[in-house]
């Protein structure tokens, strides 16, 4: 079964883990997917990039330097050297030896752990050629409906509507549009991601109506506990928006908290085994 992305599709909202768990595990790794789906996630977010050689490899960053033992820019490397590169150790001794994931990787342990991936197009050199080796990697996993392509470029996610037949997409927005649905709509998009201090639930509803995905990305538990301790409430829209059933997913970097937040109000989270 594909990875079912609508509320009304599911009934209950995805537990959505940010760079796979990166507050427990170093992010865009194998380990974090782990960490994620142990800790009840039902969809990591991760992000993609080209080696020089044109492999698909999991990184936030263009460059190697804060998350690897390595230098320079990813895209000036080939697989074989990224491989041998550690991406754990700077997390934590306990992940020394983590490899930098291929997305063919991540693919099959997101398969075998029954969880969907939301993947970042971080690709910014290469867009074209990234589309073309992703659309292979999809074919070659035949994972198409495992999958939702993400970017902050709307247009980047047209040119992939265009050339993966069949592909999801959702779009990142930092503001309030004056109509949300149309710049969805504009994009083709099939979710949008929204910042929490930018959700209003006027809007949510308006894009569940039209059949558009909310993905809302939570802060860290510290800085909703700041605002908690004034008795500030900056998750009063986006609850209001849960209870009405437009939001499918909610992310952030401690899949736990996501959980808890869900529960200590009551909302349906994603059921412990699977998504599917």
């Amino acid at each position: 079964m594909p990875f079912r992305l609508l509320f009304a599709e599911n009934g209950y909202v995805h537990v959505c883990g940010h760079r796979g768990n990166r507050m427990k595990a170093p992010e865009n790794t194998l380990p974090a997917l782990e960490s994620a789906r142990q800790q009840g996630a039902s969809a990591c977010e991760i992000d993609i990039v080209l080696s020089r050689d044109g492999e698909v490899v999991l990184s936030h960053d263009e460059l190697l330097d804060r998350t690897t033992d390595g230098k320079g820019p990813i895209g000036e490397h080939d697989l074989a050297t990224l491989k041998a590169l550690d991406a754990g150790a700077w997390f934590a001794p306990e992940f020394a030896g983590t490899r930098i994931p291929t997305l063919t990787e991540t693919i099959e342990l997101a398969k075998a752990l029954g969880v969907g991936l939301v993947v970042e197009m971080k690709e910014r050199r290469r867009v074209d050629e990234a589309i073309v080796r992703l659309r292979e990697v999809l074919e070659a996993t035949q994972a198409l409906e495992d999958i939702v392509l993400l970017s902050f470029d709307h247009r980047s996610m047209l040119l992939a509507k265009e050339r993966i037949p069949g592909i999801r997409t959702e779009i990142i927005t930092h503001a309030r549009h004056v109509d949300i649905v149309a710049v969805a709509r504009a994009a083709h998009a099939d979710s949008i991601s929204v910042e929490l201090d930018m959700l209003h639930a006027d809007d949510a509803a308006a894009l569940a109506e039209a059949g558009v995905g909310i993905r809302c990305h939570l802060p860290q538990p510290a800085w909703l506990a700041r605002h908690e301790a004034y008795d500030l409430d900056p998750t009063r829209e986006l609850v209001t928006a849960l209870r009405g059933g437009a939001i499918t997913s909610i992310s952030g970097d401690d899949v736990g908290s996501l959980r808890e937040f869900l529960t200590a109000r009551g909302l349906p989270a994603p059921p412990p085994a699977a998504h599917r």
